[in-house]
């Protein structure tokens, strides 16, 4: 923190002296910086792999939110640099590192897999840089790791799954088999779904663990068929959830045995899956259906700009967009101005698609988890598994 003190320092002085008019006139840092740098926006997301789409997704959102303030956030243009994180948590930190080090970017935005965002978080720890998560829900972002340079515009993993628990038992479904990739995500997901389930009176029969990112499903779905639960919990997001719910229907389970799970098994796969999602049940923080003013012109002005619908990750990178701007907006494009910066985050109110919501004090959205299901090719809100949804951060020392 103190070398990054020091940078702060080193960079107001530098502004200071620069500040000059061509007339030689002094004017305020603040001013000449308005006047010429750019904001420099690091983006580190996955643009091959599985989780592709979802990075493109983040991206689309995020530079759509810019694009509607005429390219500017706080008054000055936006300059982008984009590392391929290729969802490789072993090279995490290294990725980071180079927006940091090597581009000098004012700001991370990043990322989805929440083994990577584990190494961006100890790079803006280490360096104060500015950190946006717009999509991994890795509990200790917002919780033991938590800083004041780190913000989230998603969700935990414990506020999309918990909720689900209590639906589930409330429609007569007690016994439930998990089935997830076993990575940190996946893990936590399935606890947070197992705690909220259990403390419903229901019973988890058996967990099913398949290693990240691989989509081979067939051994374990017939052991599923074998078990005969009431119910199945899964979680598998980008293209393993596309395959897996296409191979559940495959194996004869669908209008058997009851699919559930966190949104991300059907949000932005809906085309790929087809026929063989219709009818899941999920809880998460957006529906495509939320009929609001708001949504309905973000939904719109999306399919214009890209050609396609939008989905929960182009929400969040939108949202990432939003609160990075309120931020800019209240310090008139000053980085420098850090804890001016920080303050205007925290105090962010975001109307976004999903509906407005707030910052805890660990940095993590305060939000309505919606239940929603599948009907053709939208995730349609049939009501809402819980409103104002806060994780609890646990050990988080901010809180």
């Amino acid at each position: 923190m103190r070398k990054f003190l020091t940078s702060l320092n080193t960079r107001r002085n530098f502004l200071t002296t620069a500040g000059v008019l061509s007339t030689g006139v002094l004017v305020p840092a603040s001013v000449a910086m308005a006047q010429s740098a750019k904001i420099r926006v690091g983006l580190m997301l996955p643009y091959t792999g599985t989780y592709a789409p979802l990075g493109n997704a983040i991206t689309n959102g995020f530079k759509m939110a810019v694009a509607e303030r005429g390219g500017k956030l706080g008054g000055r243009e936006v300059e982008y640099f984009t590392v391929d994180d290729e969802s490789d948590p072993a090279k995490g930190p290294e990725n980071a590192n180079k927006l940091v080090q090597r581009d000098k970017v004012d700001v991370m935005i990043g990322t989805v897999h929440s083994g990577v965002a584990m190494g961006m978080v100890k790079i803006a720890r280490d360096t104060g840089t500015l950190l946006i998560i717009p999509n991994a829900g890795v509990n200790a972002a917002t919780g033991a790791l938590c800083a004041p340079n780190i913000f989230r515009t998603s969700f935990s993993s414990w506020q999309t799954s918990f909720p689900l628990g209590k639906v589930m038992v409330d429609r007569g479904h007690k016994n439930v088999i998990t089935i997830a990739w076993k990575y940190s995500f996946g893990e936590e997901s399935v606890s947070a779904f197992a705690e909220g389930f259990t403390k419903a009176g229901g019973k988890i029969s058996k967990e099913l663990w398949v290693p990240f990112p691989t989509v081979e499903f067939q051994a374990l779905l017939t052991q599923i068929a074998t078990l005969k639960p009431d119910a199945v919990y899964a979680f598998f997001a980008g293209a393993g959830a596309a395959k897996f719910v296409k191979d559940y229907a495959a194996a004869g389970l669908k209008g058997k045995i009851p699919l559930f799970g966190s949104g991300f098994i059907t949000d932005g796969v809906l085309e790929a899956q087809g026929e063989a999602a219709e009818g899941i049940e999920t809880t998460l923080h957006y529906g495509d259906d939320i009929d609001t003013p708001r949504n309905r012109a973000f939904r719109l002005a999306y399919a214009k700009t890209f050609k396609s619908q939008p989905d929960v990750y182009a929400v969040q990178g939108y949202d990432s967009g939003l609160l990075l701007a309120a931020g800019l907006d209240a310090v008139k494009g000053n980085v420098g101005d850090k804890a001016g910066l920080i303050a205007a985050m925290e105090k962010a109110r975001i109307d976004s698609p999903r509906g407005p919501w707030t910052m805890s004090k660990a940095h993590n959205p305060i939000q309505d988890i919606y239940l929603r299901k599948v009907v053709g090719k939208e995730n349609k809100v049939i009501g809402i598994a819980a409103k104002a949804v806060e994780d609890p951060a646990t050990g988080c020392k901010r809180v």
